[in-house]
């Protein structure tokens, strides 16, 4: 096993995305070789050797268990992937055997020829029975299996225990009790935001549109029909933009902020509530707010009810131009496994996706409960097709919230021109 085997350099992560062509799918390899070198890419994140420590541990036995193989493991920059992965697609030869990839990719991958089915393999392990639906949904395409859920991510809210106690305030049971004491907030203290919001924060408004009982889409893979602009979709619309004004979080300020400045808003202080992520706890662990905070799940609109979240992380996928693909199929199994996510969760907080597994590690680290209790209420995922790739980075429903908050149009018109945006990518992408 060579350490500095695993560690490519990003100078030709990015010489290679530079040039990527388009996909125009990848075939089976017809070689099932069983030694060799098996090439892996991950993910590279913010602290990485953590998570480089975790996967060596899996790594070392993998390697022992096959004779005469070895793995190299390359971290991509997550900012690359699309160029990267799409690239890989079309050139077997250089293309890794097995891939981490975001959970919202599994459709247009799928449709770009790039994943193996994993069916029989995924069905046939032992553990598999005991991941989560939803993971289990992210890594479903019309009911074929293409790879194992890697970690899980999703949001609760995050509240300032010193303002809620200076103030007199008890912790928000339903969305309207949210609303109405952030505003209590900014009243009482101008000087900082009663709950953090963000125009460019789609993930953080999803929930209030599926507390309301609104969609973002209906169908299936291939007839998917965009509800953005349904009546109970409009509700939670005009709740989450609600939020944003002088008498909480200003829109001038507010409408372009995205996930990552509502967390550090309120880790900064700037903030007595905001939507954060299991994986946010690190961050705000760091900031000036550290001792001063609890998490609770996010209300929805029922007193005492739980919002559903969207259910975000990250899979592992064998591709289907590997020459390896019982043993890359065996190593994904390995680091998907919950021993492996179980060392993952202690060494970088990513919640396991095995209901059993998460159970635990919330008994071991307090933090994890709402979140845990959160994915236990009820989460969603998006439209299971290539087009929310287009959808997402086209940036049409931020373009949505922002319109509303700035005033350029009212809910009605802004979600009919989402919803006519969404349609054209679903149609486009059959």
């Amino acid at each position: 096993m060579k350490l500095s085997a695993r560690l490519v350099a990003v100078a030709a992560v990015l010489a290679t995305a530079a040039c990527a062509p388009q996909t125009s799918g990848t075939s089976s390899s017809d070689k099932d070789e069983k030694t060799g070198t098996l090439r892996v890419w991950l993910f590279q994140e913010v602290n990485n050797k953590p998570k480089e420590r975790a996967v060596d541990s899996v790594l070392a036995a993998f390697e022992k268990a096959h004779e005469d193989t070895e793995v190299t493991v390359e971290y991509i920059p997550v900012e690359t992937r699309a160029q990267r992965i799409k690239a890989a697609f079309n050139d077997p030869e250089s293309a890794p055997d097995l891939i981490e990839y975001g959970n919202t990719d599994t459709a247009g991958y799928v449709k770009d020829g790039g994943l193996a089915d994993v069916t029989a393999e995924f069905t046939a392990w032992d553990e598999a029975k005991d991941t989560d639906p939803t993971a289990r949904q992210s890594v479903t395409v019309d009911g074929k299996v293409y790879g194992a859920p890697y970690f899980v991510g999703v949001r609760a809210l995050y509240y300032r225990t010193d303002v809620f106690d200076e103030l007199g305030l008890d912790v928000p049971e339903s969305q309207a009790e949210l609303i109405s004491t952030a505003q209590q907030i900014r009243a009482a203290r101008p000087d900082m935001y009663g709950i953090a919001v963000g125009g460019a924060y789609t993930y953080g408004a999803m929930p209030f549109i599926w507390a309301h009982g609104g969609e973002l889409a209906t169908g299936r893979t291939g007839s998917y029909a965009s509800a953005i602009d349904g009546a109970d979709a409009r509700k939670g619309i005009e709740a989450y933009t609600s939020l944003f004004g002088d008498d909480n979080c200003p829109a001038a300020k507010c409408a372009g902020m995205g996930g990552n400045d509502t967390v550090t808003a309120f880790a900064s202080g700037k903030a007595a509530m905001a939507i954060g992520g299991d994986f946010s706890h690190a961050a705000v662990e760091a900031g000036k707010v550290k001792g001063q905070y609890a998490v609770v799940p996010l209300p929805g609109v029922e007193p005492g009810s739980i919002a559903p979240a969207f259910a975000g992380g990250n899979n592992l996928g064998v591709l289907k131009s590997t020459s390896h693909r019982t043993l890359a199929v065996d190593l994904m199994k390995r680091l998907a496994s919950k021993e492996a996510q179980g060392e993952l969760f202690d060494a970088m907080g990513f919640l396991p996706t095995f209901s059993d597994v998460r159970q635990q590690v919330a008994v071991k680290e307090p933090f994890v409960k709402p979140f845990v209790e959160t994915l236990a209420a009820d989460t969603k995922f998006v439209p299971a097709s290539p087009a929310w790739a287009q959808i997402d980075s086209s940036l049409v429903l931020p373009t949505m919230f922002q319109e509303i908050v700035s005033g350029k149009k009212d809910v009605a018109a802004a979600s009919a021109d989402a919803a006519k945006k969404m349609n054209e990518a679903f149609g486009s992408a059959g």
